[in-house]
């Protein structure tokens, strides 16, 4: 398998078209391992010792990064598991818990609703409730937001649920184990119009348009390029996306930089309420439930450090809980709206979480789940993921699906912490999705690519 990176990642105007037959380093993919002067097999042995003295990937002659960026991200899973029991070892790293060995923590979160547990979990007292003393810290983007945790700035993120397995398998940046044991948000995105299209309400008149997407890989971007090619729209061809960092979608909307986004609030509430935009639909329309923002770290943090891991894990587990009550919604609203959290008004916060909102076309919509929160990370939705990654050419060749959504997704962990904290969690891992009226068995993600007309060929 390999991996495709689009050109210059960092840029607020990086256009989401290029890079699809780059030729240049940065779009070949990783090394072939056949010109790496080194078998597999002794490199795996390398990693293997060295999982042995520190959990994974510790100091050896062939270190953690070398080795990774020589086999990748999916081959090095797939290796150690053949060999090493990790699995069962993640699994068994929330047993026996002791005190947290690391106690003050740094973790990065975008001023996002989506990051509501995250955030939350530090003025309402969660993190403090497990031991921890963790300060979280604004972020402006998810470039950002990758660097930092990849050097080590960051204990732990939140993140898009696709950036961990992106991360993983080498896509976009240099490959690391990461594992995302939670999911912080489900649905809670939407499509903003600029108020200069209250004409063009049927994306079939979107030929031209110029879209923002907060990152590369991100729901965002694969749910609006779904959503303009099940109307028959090219997203690589008929329109324009670029990235855009979410703080500055309003001031690109109004500006004209931008003829709508497929953004995470406040910012497309804060569209209607600068009354320059309109909501056209909510993700949720598009598919019910789908999974947004996540926490996510590197694997490295839960093997060296279990016991922070699992008092962490707790913590946002139990936040998002609090969370997906709607009965504390206007609490969590007060309490994430100021400067060093969102610095938005608490009134357009609300309107966010409590579903009670204006639509920008003259009416007050009541939708109780336009975002709610629910942490299990649900293998199935991993591999829809990685399905629209092998689509849109962000990864090529065979992959993994199954393999690489169980490696990074902690359903286990999830499970466990929920259920030692009281709450319900699923029996199963996998379950179909239907995203505008089409079933995703993730039985057969192949067979899903292939099955639609528009994609990267």
């Amino acid at each position: 398998m390999t991996v495709k990176s689009l050109s210059n990642p960092y840029s607020s105007e990086t256009d989401l078209r290029h890079g699809r037959g780059c030729s240049c380093d940065s779009c070949t993919g990783l090394e072939d391992l056949a010109t790496s002067g080194m078998s597999a097999d002794d490199m795996l042995e390398q990693a293997v010792e060295s999982a042995i003295v520190r959990s994974v990937f510790g100091q050896s002659d062939v270190s953690r990064r070398s080795f990774m960026g020589m086999v990748g991200g999916a081959t090095a899973a797939a290796a150690l598991a053949s060999v090493f029991p990790l699995n069962e070892a993640k699994a068994a790293i929330l047993d026996n818990l002791g005190p947290p060995e690391k106690t003050d923590l740094n973790i990065g979160f975008v001023p996002i609703t989506c990051a509501t547990p995250i955030i939350m979990a530090q003025p309402l007292g969660f993190y403090e409730r497990y031991g921890l003393n963790a300060q979280v810290i604004k972020t402006a983007g998810w470039a950002v937001a990758r660097d930092k945790s990849l050097s080590g700035e960051y204990d732990a993120s939140h993140m898009l649920t696709p950036m961990p397995l992106a991360m993983t398998l080498g896509a976009g940046s240099v490959a690391e184990p990461y594992i995302m044991p939670a999911v912080e948000n489900i649905n809670g995105q939407a499509i903003v119009l600029s108020n200069e299209h209250l004409d063009k309400r049927d994306p079939k008149q979107w030929k031209g348009f110029t879209f923002g997407v907060p990152f590369e890989y991100s729901m965002h971007n694969f749910l609006l390029r779904y959503y303009v090619a099940e109307f028959g729209l090219d997203p690589d061809v008929d329109i324009q996306i670029r990235v855009v960092p979410p703080p500055e979608m309003v001031a690109n909307l109004r500006a004209g930089n931008l003829d709508g986004y497929l953004s995470p609030d406040p910012f497309n509430q804060r569209a209607v309420f600068e009354g320059i935009g309109f909501i056209h639909i909510l993700t949720k329309e598009i598919w019910e439930g789908h999974p947004c923002c996540a926490f996510a770290a590197p694997l490295s943090f839960a093997t060296e450090l279990p016991n922070t891991y699992g008092a962490l894990l707790k913590s946002i587990i139990d936040a998002t809980q609090y969370a997906s009550n709607p009965d504390n919604r206007v609490e969590i609203s007060e309490a994430i709206a100021p400067t060093n959290y969102l610095n938005q008004p608490v009134t357009v916060i609300q309107q966010v979480l409590t579903g009670t909102y204006a639509d920008g076309l003259g009416e007050v919509q009541r939708v109780p789940d336009r975002i709610d929160f629910d942490p299990f990370p649900w293998h199935s939705m991993g591999v829809w993921i990685l399905t629209q990654m092998k689509r849109w050419g962000y990864i090529e060749g065979d992959v993994d699906y199954k393999g690489v959504a169980e490696q990074v997704y902690l359903a286990a962990d999830a499970k466990k912490v929920m259920e030692d904290l009281g709450y319900d969690a699923p029996d199963v891992t996998y379950k179909s999705h239907t995203i505008m009226g089409k079933t995703f068995d993730p039985a057969t993600p192949e067979a899903y690519v292939d099955s639609f007309a528009i994609k990267t060929n």
